[in-house]
């Protein structure tokens, strides 16, 4: 948990679950992890995570291996990629969008 009155620069690697309701800058980096950005963050970073919930404002790509949700009143500026993307009314995103569904592997 990063509060409110906080500023982190760096990276930032992880397992579980990390909110974050502070300033960041830097990379966020998790291969099964959960990101939460509630409504006050301001996190300028690339994101490369299992799962993202935002409701602050991000400067930076998204990627998730899961999904990523967007709730209002998040600022997304940056592209956004996983094979679930969901986008509430009343969010502000501009960049690009890819929600290509995982590879099924046959056998």
């Amino acid at each position: 948990f990063l509060g409110p009155q906080t500023t982190l620069e760096g990276t930032l690697t992880f397992t579980g679950t990390v909110r974050l309701d502070g300033h960041f800058s830097g990379n966020i980096e998790s291969d099964e992890g959960t990101i939460i950005v509630g409504q006050k963050a301001v996190i300028d970073a690339n994101i490369s995570v299992h799962t993202a919930t935002v409701s602050g404002e991000v400067r930076g790509n998204i990627n998730a291996t899961d999904r990523i949700e967007l709730r209002p009143p998040a600022r997304v500026y940056g592209d956004l990629n996983a094979p679930v993307v969901l986008i509430d009314e009343g969010v502000v995103f501009d960049g690009k969008c890819s929600a290509a569904p995982k590879s099924v592997e046959k056998g």
